[in-house]
């Protein structure tokens, strides 16, 4: 993955909002550099029965994930608890099966589509296109729980209002027990969570449909809530600060780190590459894009102007107010151009042979034109 020049500069600038002085700085951006972890997902080798044990020969094949760490990154504690991932696909799902350990299985929510992070869960988010919009998130709990909904944009822009009457139609889920349930007399092991996401679903959210070629690149990440737990009466209930009585904040662990405690920034989720080979069957090494390259110096663009307008009302097309240099990019011709209306702007960053255009506008998406 290349370090662009661009990218360092507004680093740079991203700092100095931090340092704004208190009202100034409210648009929220990461705090970490922009890298995402990847991970190559390959076919199964023969069915795989979602019953929440994983213990399929394809599974067994499967390599997991790195353990979670902190969503803010490496800058906070390692988690308390170890948490990981595998995925695998065929023909009709694309299946992702995870491990979390876990002394004190609790879980209340029976109803589906509840706010299943009021308990301790497991979350998958799934961007099919990369372009931040729309996208698929999907939350469990120990007693196999679901909030499945669909997101037009993230919260954070304006088309970001969930549609929490979505359903994954088809979907599978099963969690295995490693413990007894709402039972704090004893120590647990942990839980697993397998689940089938059915292609007929996400290929709606996919510009080039689903399942996805080999060598296809799609955007996820997973996140674990945690919450701080007492018992009372022998029942578990969730630490409150005793300066305050309110409830201890969540912990929240993820495999991509996000660089700010906030799920819903697409652009710093993971990379799931696609291979044709059957697991176990061979290795397909991941290959970076470095149209993402273009994609990321774009979206520093859209933090700067999206922090311009929460200061001013309005974008603008003055690059010198956004701190932008004319640098250097591989393969790009910079400064980008920017152009806006009172309410709305687009970024274009042009490859230098003139074939190819990358864009981002006011809500964040992003997308690429081909130039004849």
């Amino acid at each position: 993955m290349k370090k662009t020049i661009l990218g360092i500069i507004f680093l740079s600038a991203l700092s100095a909002f931090a340092q704004m002085p208190s009202g100034q700085q409210t648009f929220p951006v990461p705090q970490i550099p922009f890298a995402p972890k990847h991970y190559v997902c390959y076919r199964t080798d023969g069915p795989i029965r979602i019953d929440g044990k994983l213990d399929e020969p394809s599974w067994k094949k499967a390599a997991w994930t790195d353990y979670f760490v902190d969503i803010q990154g490496s800058s906070q504690p390692v988690p308390r608890y170890k948490t990981r991932v595998k995925m695998l696909w065929d023909s009709k799902y694309l299946y992702v099966g995870a491990e979390l350990q876990e002394p004190n299985l609790w879980a209340t929510l029976r109803e589906r589509d509840t706010v299943i992070f009021r308990n301790n869960d497991f979350e998958v988010f799934i961007d099919p296109n990369g372009s931040t919009t729309p996208y698929y998130e999907t939350e469990i709990n120990a007693l196999g729980t679901v909030w499945d909904l669909l997101l037009r944009a993230p919260y954070r822009d304006i088309a970001g209002a969930p549609i929490n009457a979505f359903d994954i139609t088809g979907l599978k889920v099963a969690v295995g027990l490693h413990g007894t349930l709402d039972n704090p007399s004893d120590v647990d092991s942990g839980w697993t969570v397998e689940i089938a996401f059915p292609w007929s679903i996400l290929g709606e959210g996919s510009l080039t449909g689903a399942p996805p070629a080999p060598g296809s690149q799609w955007r996820i990440n997973f996140s674990r809530v945690e919450w701080h737990l007492n018992v009372k009466n022998g029942v578990y209930e969730k630490a409150t600060d005793p300066k305050t009585g309110r409830t201890l904040p969540e912990d929240n662990w993820v495999w991509s780190p996000q660089g700010l405690i906030n799920m819903h920034y697409p652009e710093m989720w993971g990379f799931l590459q696609f291979s044709d080979k059957v697991v176990g069957d061979g290795k397909s090494d991941f290959l970076w894009n470095p149209v993402e390259d273009a994609k990321w110096d774009l979206r520093l663009v859209y933090y700067a102007e999206r922090q311009y307008f929460e200061n001013h009302g309005e974008f603008t097309p003055d690059l010198s107010k956004l701190d932008l240099k004319e640098l250097p990019l591989s393969g790009y011709s910079l400064p980008p151009k920017v152009y806006v209306t009172p309410s709305l702007f687009e970024g274009i960053i042009q490859n230098t042979d003139g074939k190819t255009s990358v864009h981002i506008e006011q809500d964040g998406k992003t997308w690429i034109t081909t130039n004849k």
